[in-house]
């Protein structure tokens, strides 16, 4: 069976703030804490840090709360390990009126789809988060 950890992520987020909790933590990778800086930056999460040493990190996510609520709603997982969903620059879809974000892996690195569509380029859909 194929694990798959970004989906994993951004699903333990979504249910962390739905079940009220302040901190999750998940393995570390490069990946996920390049999405966490995004999610950081777009307002969805407080922070995110790395613990411990490699091999055994973890990430530390800080999670988002206004009023009592989680801010976010939904999360959508796009391109999965067993079909991939790749975008040109011209098919980048906005989430919910660009209320949300998506967020792209592309050979300049992990971005959302609009600093994606502001440099011209596409990639691997990873995940649209509103």
């Amino acid at each position: 069976m194929v694990g798959d950890p970004i989906g994993d992520m951004i699903i333990q987020i979504k249910n962390g703030g739905l079940a009220g909790k302040r901190v999750i933590v998940l393995p570390y990778s490069k990946e996920k804490e390049w999405i966490g800086k995004i999610l950081v930056r777009e307002g969805y999460i407080t922070r995110i840090e790395k613990t411990g040493e490699l091999p055994h990190a973890d990430l530390r996510i800080i999670l988002r709360y206004v009023d009592g609520v989680h801010v976010i709603d939904g999360v959508k997982r796009m391109s999965k390990p067993g079909i991939r969903l790749y975008v040109d620059k011209h098919s980048i879809p906005s989430v919910m009126g660009d209320i949300g974000i998506t967020i792209l892996s592309t050979s300049q690195g992990v971005m959302t789809g609009k600093e994606a569509r502001k440099h011209g380029i596409g990639g691997e859909l990873l995940c649209e988060i509103w």
